[in-house]
């Protein structure tokens, strides 16, 4: 039979499993009677399965949960408006911004020529300078997408001039780029911060070693792919000398992160105004210094700004709702009583939680993940002696794989999109980059106490 006969009865298995999910959901829902946590979950995964958005799903789920639960309406809105309202979260918005900016206003060109300069001579130099110039740009944008977009849409074609494989250029890019979500400053750090009211700073200097220690693990597995297929490297000697004049022809954007995290650990301004700062400095080196922002380049940052925060804002204002159902309906005690057996193991209770936040990961967005399952899982973690700090690192790790993992993978779809393959290609291509994540997973969930070193050294220990 050929492949033209076949493809509609295949076409036709998707909606036949959603239908019988749907059936299920149903099912389950009649046999435990008007269960608020039942129907929820079951509204939750359906709309989900047919196509329905998160934060619409999470709405339609959270109506649910109301009705059952004879509780009014209006706690929707009343929900949506404590998402709001507290003043850290204009961090994030600005924090894009700001490297939206730095990346239109020419800084990510000046940090892949510095990492060129330090590692490109070496077997695979332009995977390890991709890798390099995303652990620079991390420090600016805060994010994992744009990490991979601002440096990928540069090193990339490179790699693809030089005879890299095409799925590993972008799977290189996509690795490299999450760690925008670890290095501070941190979008799903500061996210992480206004569920559980954890010290961002503290989250920051928390994120600084993993960070780095990741992006060594990668470079290891790209130069050890780069020495097998024979990719890249030209064998000259690392000199001092062409280092050194590309970090003083980009010293205001090395400069940039020592402003923002410096002032931040130093206690002149707080990561508000942090973020207010990276903006203002965006904005002074891309118009005077590098002069590489145009009108069109400032309508572009702004408007992919204004995207991104109203992506954001609607996501927290129906997730919100739902994570105090959540509470509501004292979900995090039953984990508590379900993990009970578990309390002298919590090293195995964290590797439940990160088995589950992959799983997880792969079908749902990163800021509702969080929003959500830390409202569940954030009580149980601190009951068994779990520092909040390294729970924050590692639930963000966690997200940091769903951003590596189809069917929602973001970075993939970006470095797929600059690489011009299909996701399944780029998706083969990220899962030896997978391993140093796991590895950090497993070094996070038993030798903690080197992730809070830095936080402790300077704020003193938490009580």
């Amino acid at each position: 039979m050929s492949q033209t006969d076949t493809s509609p009865a295949r076409r036709g298995i998707i909606p036949s499993i959603i239908f019988g999910l749907m059936i299920l959901g149903v099912a389950a829902t009649y046999a435990v009677g008007p269960n608020g946590p039942v129907t929820m979950a079951v509204v939750f995964v359906v709309t989900m399965a047919i196509g329905v958005p998160i934060p619409f799903a999470a709405g339609i789920a959270t109506v649910a949960g109301l009705y059952i639960a004879d509780i009014p309406m209006t706690l929707m809105a009343q929900a949506a408006w404590t998402a709001f309202e507290p003043f850290p979260l204009v961090t994030i918005p600005l924090f894009v911004l700001a490297g939206q900016l730095m990346e239109q206003g020419g800084m990510s060109e000046k940090l892949v020529n510095i990492a060129q300069k330090l590692v490109g001579a070496y077997k695979g130099g332009l995977g390890l300078v991709t890798v390099v110039a995303c652990m620079f740009f991390a420090a600016l944008s805060g994010s994992g997408p744009a990490t991979t977009a601002a440096i990928g849409s540069i090193t990339i074609p490179a790699m693809q001039e030089e005879g890299y494989r095409s799925r590993f250029a972008g799977a290189i890019a996509a690795a490299a780029g999450a760690l925008g979500s670890m290095i501070p400053p941190s979008n799903l750090l500061i996210i992480f911060a206004l569920v559980t009211d954890v010290s961002i700073p503290r989250l920051f200097l928390a994120g600084i070693v993993p960070g780095i220690v990741l992006g060594l693990m990668l470079m290891v597995v790209v130069f050890i792919i780069s020495a097998k297929n024979g990719y890249g490297g030209t064998g000259e000697p690392f000199r001092w000398g062409p280092l050194l004049e590309a970090f003083w022809e980009g010293k205001w954007a090395v400069f940039a992160p020592v402003i923002i995290l410096g002032g931040i650990y130093a206690g002149i301004f707080t990561p508000s105004e942090a973020a207010g700062v990276a903006v203002a400095y965006g904005l002074f080196v891309g118009l005077f210094i590098y002069r590489g922002l145009t009108l069109a380049k400032l309508f572009h940052a702004f408007k992919f700004t204004a995207i991104v925060i109203g992506t954001v804002l609607f996501i927290l204002g129906s997730t919100k709702a739902f994570g105090q159902l959540v509470t509501i309906f004292d979900i995090p005690d039953a984990v508590l009583s379900l993990f009970r057996g578990l309390v002298e193991f919590p090293w195995l209770v964290m590797l439940m939680i990160g088995a589950f936040y992959i799983l997880v990961g792969m079908w749902l967005e990163s800021i509702p993940q969080i929003i959500i399952f830390t409202a569940v899982f954030f009580p149980l973690v601190t009951s068994l002696g779990i520092d909040p700090v390294v729970f924050g690192i590692f639930t963000v790790m966690t997200c940091e794989i769903g951003f590596l993992t189809p069917p929602i993978g973001v970075n993939l779809f970006v470095a797929a999109r600059i690489s011009k393959i299909t996701i399944e290609e780029i998706s083969v291509g990220v899962l030896p980059l997978l391993i140093p994540y796991i590895l950090m997973i497993l070094l996070l969930v038993f030798f903690s106490s080197w992730v809070t070193f830095l936080p402790d050294l300077v704020y003193g220990p938490m009580r």
